[in-house]
């Protein structure tokens, strides 16, 4: 017991060190962010280049990019890779964004990594963010375990994202939208810019969904690095989708009919995206098998422990959460909802204060039932605030300091055949994962 005891005291120490000591964009806002590749290449360096040492498959985008690459490593588990993946932020626990066949870092590992990185002689000012720190980790991870591919996500952006100091087989990007213009640009065309920042010379690149302005920044930067651009929404690989028995049936062109078992709407430009980059690897010599590949979109979560993606909590009333956390995001939850069938609407919402919410508050139908709440960190727009801005839209609705509480008025207050979301930030749905247990425990 007492090693028991011991061994819980020095991960919490290492992860202390991680979020504490360390700028995190993630807990502190701009504070934390560190545009710049400089100090990702020196770590890269210091470790000896560790993501050259397998394939990766670099994803970007404004929405989907998380759903995405959870598709693609699962698809490529199923068909015999060994298959890292690398994801951000993490709900429950924070070994979720560094994963090999699903199967999450083990503590272990995480705490001599950082016993290891705080003996190395390094320069007096050199100070890497959580970030920096934590995507050369999951990149030297990946070199351990010997992984075939990586499945790798930006942080924020692209262009100057930790993540962009690899080459990556294939490039992916699932779309682009208005966020965080405080770091990435005021317009579509100078977040496009950041974004198209990932595409290397030569090695191409898929798109999910660009609008004509952004289409016209992608095509030329890959242009001009000669790499090859597949805009999937050009000849569409997802033909029809049905919603059947608790899944998103998928109509393909090359591998058949596809049950999905995330089933919002929005998973069907996702799905469309991963079956063009599927084709475009197998072009490239990967075997991509179309079994392997209904497989894989079977068993998402059994195969990466994806969370948060129109996910069903409960039911009579029912129950949904989804991560989505900019106003392109909640434009899609919007039009689910309005597909959806229940009697009356509760919403449980929590934003971060540095987004876009007013916008996101508009959004949302004035004829539901509120609960406003709060994340408990420093980034989160208070519950008082949130309802007070509301009501210049005039949504209105009660306060509650902690997310589950607000869960928990909204179950009293609804009948059988209502329906309750929650959402608003990944950090809402974080905490109210882990008051309902949620995460696996290994």
């Amino acid at each position: 017991m007492a090693r028991k005891e011991e061994l819980v005291r020095v991960w919490q120490r290492t992860l202390d060190y991680l979020y504490n000591q360390r700028p995190a964009f993630e807990r502190q806002g701009a504070a934390g962010y560190k545009p710049g590749l400089d100090n990702s290449i020196a770590l890269d360096k210091m470790y000896k280049e560790p993501h050259k040492h397998y394939r990766i498959i670099h994803i970007a985008g404004t929405n989907g990019k998380g759903s995405t690459a959870h598709m693609l490593a699962s698809c490529l588990q199923e068909c015999g890779y060994r298959v890292g993946l690398f994801t951000s932020p993490h709900f429950v626990d924070f070994r979720e964004r560094i994963r090999v066949n699903g199967k999450k870092i083990s503590r272990n590992f995480v705490i001599q990594w950082v016993n290891d990185y705080l003996k190395k002689d390094t320069p007096e000012d050199f100070n890497p963010s959580f970030f920096e720190l934590v995507s050369t980790m999951a990149f030297d991870y990946f070199a351990w375990r010997n992984v075939n591919v990586a499945v790798i996500e930006t942080g924020l952006g692209g262009r100057l994202d930790s993540t962009n100091i690899v080459t990556p087989e294939i490039s992916v990007i699932t779309n682009v939208g208005l966020e965080h213009q405080q770091f990435l640009g005021n317009t579509i065309e100078e977040i496009a810019h950041e974004k198209a920042g990932i595409i290397k010379h030569g090695k191409p690149v898929v798109v999910g969904r660009a609008s004509d302005a952004v289409r016209d920044v992608i095509a030329e930067e890959a242009k001009r690095l000669y790499a090859e651009v597949k805009f999937a929404q050009d000849k569409p690989e997802v033909t029809g989708s049905a919603h059947i028995d608790n899944v998103l049936r998928l109509t393909t062109k090359s591998f058949g009919t596809i049950d999905c078992e995330l089933t919002g709407d929005y998973q069907v430009e996702n799905a469309n995206a991963v079956l063009v980059t599927l084709n475009m690897l197998k072009r490239m010599k990967y075997r991509i098998k179309t079994d392997a590949v209904y497989r894989g979109f079977a068993r998402i979560t059994e195969n990466t422990s994806l969370m948060g993606r129109w996910m069903k909590l409960g039911e009579n009333p029912t129950i949904i959460c989804d991560s989505a956390h900019n106003p392109p995001g909640m434009e899609t939850i919007i039009r689910q909802l309005k597909r959806e069938q229940y009697t009356k609407l509760h919403m449980v919402m929590g934003f971060m204060a540095d987004k876009d919410v007013i916008s996101m508050l508009k959004l949302l139908p004035d004829k539901a039932l509120y609960y406003f709440t709060q994340a408990q960190t420093s980034r989160s727009m208070t519950a008082d605030d949130l309802k007070a801005l509301a009501e210049k839209v005039a949504l209105k609705g009660d306060t509650y300091n902690h997310v589950n509480d607000a869960l928990q008025a909204a179950i009293k207050a609804a009948e059988p055949k209502d329906l309750i979301y929650v959402g608003g930030s990944m950090y809402v749905l974080a905490e109210l994962f882990a008051a309902l247990g949620y995460g696996d425990k290994d």
